[in-house]
């Protein structure tokens, strides 16, 4: 247990550090614009690129995998929109973001440094392949779903393609594809591009992590609406067992494999819940609520999903 507990801390506590100091400093917000775009277009980019392009484009080719891991995403979300629209009573527009807090979980900020930390390097191609899947699904549903319910748009056409832009030209999901593109060719990248890379991807999970401390701390919490707690218990038990039954189902896959699957689905709702909540001024404080608690419910459950696999009590056949 105290091998899981130096594993887990580092990451909960570069959290909290972020959490203590935007509640203790009195900083505006808009500071932290710059570290967000410095997070989404330079280093959680390169930490995707050199995934992908670092991984065997052998491993890639896991239809059963994708399959499985993007049907459980599918289901949490369904299931999270469906608790929104029946406990908060939420309009369409607003369950869509509560399914993305109940689907969407850290694996951008969080997911790929702990999997690596746990699991070890041949973490490294479900992991990727889990977040490109997730990404696409969920960078493809929620603009999908906001254009349609947007009376901005003149025709369905036009939300289409408004949709379709925000998908194609994501940072995220064009930089894992780079790096497919990168692993299929046999691309050998200059060592100076290489470097810079790997100093970049070093950045991102201590800057996302810490953002993601300051990001909460400056979120008002006045009250949990009725929905926000059946929303995290779907993403925080619910996903994990969702997948667990996928990969029994699916498989067999091997065990690191199917291990990064539920150690992936464990995570708490993105930041980017928030994020996309605020760009589409729908569900914002109940979404900093759900981060928030998730976060900090995370801790015990999380921590336990590492043990279980740590002590191989997570086995699969």
């Amino acid at each position: 247990m105290a091998d899981i507990l130096n594993l887990a801390l580092p990451y909960f506590g570069l959290i909290f550090i972020g959490f203590a100091c935007g509640k203790t400093r009195g900083l505006p917000e808009s500071g932290l614009a710059w570290m967000n775009f410095f997070l989404l277009y330079v280093s959680l980019p390169a930490l995707l690129f050199r995934i992908m392009s670092e991984t065997p484009f052998s491993e890639l080719n896991n239809p059963p995998f994708l399959i499985a891991t993007t049907l459980a995403t599918v289901s949490a979300f369904v299931l999270a929109m469906v608790a929104g629209r029946i406990i908060g009573e939420l309009s369409l527009r607003k369950a869509t973001i509560a399914g993305l807090a109940g689907a969407y979980g850290n694996i951008g900020y969080m997911g790929p440094g702990l999997a690596l930390a746990v699991l070890g390097a041949k973490a490294a191609a479900p992991t990727a392949l889990i977040f490109c899947c997730d990404s696409i699904f969920l960078f493809t549903i929620v603009p999908l779903l906001m254009a349609l319910t947007d009376r901005k748009h003149p025709s369905f056409v036009h939300a289409i393609g408004v949709a379709a832009r925000q998908i194609v030209l994501n940072p995220l999901i064009m930089s894992a594809a780079a790096g497919a593109l990168v692993a299929a060719l046999h691309i050998q990248l200059p060592v100076a591009v290489d470097r810079t890379l790997l100093f970049l991807q070093n950045a991102a999970a201590p800057t996302a992590l810490f953002v993601l401390g300051v990001t909460v701390a400056l979120r008002p919490f006045d009250r949990v609406p009725w929905e926000v707690p059946g929303v995290i218990a779907i993403k925080l038990l619910i996903h994990p067992l969702i997948v667990f039954g996928l990969m029994l189902l699916f498989g067999p896959f091997a065990q690191p494999w199917a291990a990064t699957a539920v150690l992936m689905a464990a995570l708490p709702p993105a930041l980017n819940v928030f994020v996309m909540a605020r760009q589409n001024n729908t569900w914002i404080e109940p979404a900093s609520v759900a981060v928030l608690i998730g976060t900090f419910a995370s801790v015990v459950t999380l921590t336990c999903v590492m043990w279980f696999i740590q002590s191989g009590r997570l086995a699969f056949p």
